[in-house]
């Protein structure tokens, strides 16, 4: 992929602060959903299945300017994700997921548990009817597991936090899965192992 228009990360990230500080909605976030700039065009920035942002082939290192990009994250109907201001729309290339679920809190325990998770940039969300957890399977089978995080931006939970759920499960209708804020979402039918083949480490 090769840019089509004159992006500057560093510009680009300063603009973004801005629009956090001065346009931002619930959870500090700006309203991303209520822009309709026009498309401006590709960029070859890439999010990879680790969760780690690349821009011309160069990792971006400065984890502040990561989360500020990801607050502008635009995930379409088309299936294609943007960074999105008021005045521009760009695209980007992501692998998988555009986050990461590095770590889970449990909050209660059995049928009134609430689970909590909180991305690589720090976004916490909450294991529930909103925020579901979707499970995906391989053509051999093997799992990956996501939570929703925002519209139709989810995580794919790591490795480690898989193995935390993994411990948690009970049987219900069939199907391995957790109870979390009053709903229980399911991993996996009972005759699979719910072991996370391709969870992110």
């Amino acid at each position: 992929m090769t840019d089509k228009i004159n992006f500057r990360p560093d510009l680009f990230a300063a603009e973004a602060k801005k629009i956090s500080g001065d346009a931002s909605g619930a959870k500090g976030l700006p309203p991303v959903h209520l822009w309709n700039p026009e498309f401006c065009g590709d960029i070859d920035m890439h999010i990879k299945r680790d969760g780690s942002w690349d821009y011309m082939g160069s990792a971006i290192s400065r984890p502040a300017m990561v989360k500020l990009f990801s607050t502008i994250l635009r995930h379409d109907e088309d299936g294609q994700y943007y960074l999105v201001t008021p005045v521009e729309k760009i695209g980007i290339r992501v692998d998988d997921a555009p986050f990461v679920a590095v770590e889970m809190r449990i909050e209660g325990a059995g049928h009134d548990q609430i689970l909590h998770f909180r991305t690589n940039v720090d976004d916490v969300v909450t294991l529930d009817a909103n925020h579901p957890l979707r499970m995906a399977f391989s053509a051999k089978g093997e799992p990956s597991p996501y939570v929703l995080v925002r519209g139709r931006l989810e995580a794919l939970i790591a490795r480690s936090v898989y193995y935390q759920l993994a411990e948690m499960v009970e049987e219900r209708d069939g199907q391995y899965g957790v109870w979390s804020a009053g709903s229980f979402f399911a991993l996996g039918p009972v005759e699979t192992s719910p072991d996370p083949i391709e969870a992110s480490e």
